[in-house]
């Protein structure tokens, strides 16, 4: 094979107007998104169960 081949395997084509599964939705995240979603997570089940909806508000450091 010439160098100019990409050797790495790659996923299967998918139908056409299909979306991707959540699990690849989630591999292709980036460190900040993934952060993100495990504190929105972790918020959601220190509510649970509650009427009111989660807040993922996170407060602002205190001036040292």
């Amino acid at each position: 094979m010439s160098p100019d081949h990409d050797t790495t395997p790659t996923d299967p084509p998918r139908e056409p107007g299909s979306s991707p599964t959540p699990d690849d939705a989630r591999d292709q995240r980036g460190p900040r998104e993934r952060h993100e979603e495990k504190i929105h997570d972790e918020a959601l089940e220190e509510t649970f169960p509650a009427s009111d909806p989660v807040s993922p508000f996170v407060p602002a450091r205190r001036p040292d």
